[in-house]
């Protein structure tokens, strides 16, 4: 039973991170009918900008108190993925926007393909470790949770609700579920439809980025493919869970994390990514809008 629930906890961290990542992929969608296929390498992107900033004030502070150092490495991480972000859907989407569905695809793969070369290009090809920020391990009735579980959960937790909050309850979060149900229409109610798209876009992003940070602490490692396999499973996630719906993306992340977990656990750990790609498969025959999402109604 004890190693059920520790696999549990581990379930829950690894879901923790996909569920973060998935938003991006669920918010942008939501608006523009769109996947960003980039949007996993801008999940790597911000953990090797945090990795870069944690090197700088590491060479510069001989000691900085620990909290101090993750905060300052997803803010700088989430103000460099959000310009990049930003300067993806002006240049590369946004010209594409009316064209026919398969372009902004294309474009999307390649906008992903660029931005892992110039990682390798820039950082090099090899795994860039750092050395362990928290050590920290609790021991609770013979489970071990770590401090960096305990963050990561926190952390995601505390932007869930901040995003909920601005989704549900905000004059930007109207502005996004008018433009998520006619673009036309929220333009000649005085909604600036582009505005909107480019911060959900920046919001995306700066979540990716969150993600990317607490990936570097959880793992002390990154490398210019961890892009690629988080990013296919955050989409997956999103899907799982009814992509367009913020709390769908949370649960299903969750779903992947738990599923690869226990996998890892029970069954051979070589076949986890099959199995986290055959329960989609079995939950969208019978859910085909995912377990929280909603039917498409076709507009005419």
């Amino acid at each position: 039973m004890q190693y059920f629930v520790q696999q549990m906890v581990n379930g829950l961290t690894l879901g923790s991170i996909y569920g973060l990542i998935a938003i991006g992929y669920t918010m942008v969608y939501g608006i523009i009918g769109m996947i960003n296929f980039a949007h996993g390498d801008i999940f790597m992107l911000g953990a090797f900008v945090a990795l870069i900033v944690f090197l700088i004030l590491t060479s510069i502070f001989v000691s900085v108190n620990v909290v101090l150092f993750l905060l300052v490495m997803m803010v700088v991480a989430m103000l460099m993925t959000s310009l990049y972000n930003w300067t993806i859907e002006k240049v590369a989407y946004r010209p594409l926007r009316g064209s026919f569905r398969l372009a902004p695809l294309i474009t999307a793969i390649g906008m992903s393909i660029a931005l892992s070369n110039f990682v390798q290009v820039t950082q090099g090809p090899r795994n860039k470790p750092i050395p362990p920020m928290v050590s920290t391990v609790y021991n609770v009735g013979g489970i071990s949770i770590s401090l960096k579980q305990i963050i990561i959960v926190v952390v995601t937790v505390a932007l869930l609700a901040l995003f909920w909050y601005l989704v549900n309850k905000t004059s930007l979060g109207r502005a996004q579920r008018a433009c998520e149900q006619d673009r036309k229409m929220a333009a000649l109610l005085g909604i600036d439809v582009d505005r909107t798209i480019s911060i959900t876009f920046i919001m995306g992003a700066a979540l990716a980025a969150v993600a990317g940070t607490l990936f570097l602490m959880y793992y002390g490692v990154v490398a210019f493919s961890d892009g690629f396999v988080p990013g296919v499973k955050a989409f997956t996630a999103a899907v799982l869970g009814g992509i367009g719906s913020l709390p769908g993306a949370m649960l299903g992340g969750l779903m992947i994390g738990f599923i690869e977990s226990m996998w890892s656990a029970y069954f051979s750990i070589d076949y986890k990514d099959v199995a986290a790609f055959s329960i989609l498969a079995i939950v969208l025959i019978f859910l085909p809008s995912g377990i929280l999402g909603r039917p498409e109604v076709e507009k005419v």
